[in-house]
């Protein structure tokens, strides 16, 4: 821990540079089930600032279309936003304004992530979800002289997704839709996709980080990709997520 909060994650297997020859795959939409839409709803228009019209909540380029869940509601999802490099200490302090941060056990609620050339906070989210601000500095971004808030989240950059094969998923993923990913992949964890738009494929097993409170869960999620080298379908029924490319 440093004297202002932050730890720094090193370089691990699964944080190294991104392969070459990832197209640039962003999340265009995301199908999210929840106990209670019109709570969630608030908690993206009031907390993170996000536009709402009924169900559907946009962040950049991404729509998140919140359905009320009519059996088991997917506790444990992991979402990311993308927030600019230059700009990430005014998202914290805007964050840190509008909902607590998670915190791991020494005390950190600030992470740099040096493989990925990024720095996240994560806090909690409806139905026990574990979100994320992160800050790549590979991306360009205006740093803008304006104070920070909601229509500085870009997008969704990141959507976890639980598969009890995560090497298989990786092979399905470059098979069937022709995406990457970043760093190497391991039998438990694997980043499918690029800076814009990843796919957090991870046992069910392994808890979120940095709590390591919360098991994963994606039941009932769709994802709709754009960027992808090939159109197609991927899905998981042991965990009932789908993916989409177009």
């Amino acid at each position: 821990m440093t004297s202002t909060g932050v730890e720094i994650v090193g370089n691990d297997p699964t944080t190294n540079s991104l392969r070459d020859g990832n197209g640039f795959m962003r999340i265009t939409r995301l199908r999210l089930l929840a106990s209670d839409v019109s709570r969630s709803v608030s908690f993206f228009r009031d907390v993170l600032e996000l536009p709402a019209a009924g169900n559907s909540i946009q962040v950049g380029w991404s729509e998140i279309q919140l359905m009320p869940a009519v059996e088991d509601v997917p506790c444990g999802v992991h979402l990311a936003f993308n927030v600019p490099y230059v700009r990430f200490d005014a998202a914290v302090a805007w964050l840190k304004a509008r909902a607590p941060l998670q915190r791991d056990t020494q005390d950190n609620d600030c992470f740099v992530h040096e493989g990925w050339q990024s720095r996240s906070v994560y806090f909690d989210g409806p139905d026990n979800a574990v979100l994320e601000l992160i800050g790549r500095r590979r991306l360009e971004h205006p740093s803008g002289a304006r104070p920070f808030g909601g229509a500085d989240l870009s997008c969704l950059s990141e959507v976890g997704v639980p598969s009890s094969d995560v090497e298989g998923t990786v092979a399905e993923a470059a098979w069937t839709i022709g995406v990457g990913t970043i760093g190497s992949a391991s039998s438990s964890f694997a980043a499918i996709g690029d800076d814009e738009g990843v796919l957090i494929a991870v046992d069910p097993s392994r808890t979120w980080f940095p709590q390591h409170r919360q098991l994963p869960s994606a039941r009932g999620l769709e994802i709709w990709v754009s960027g992808a080298k090939s159109p197609g379908t991927m899905s998981d029924a042991d965990h009932g997520w789908k993916v989409r490319a177009r």
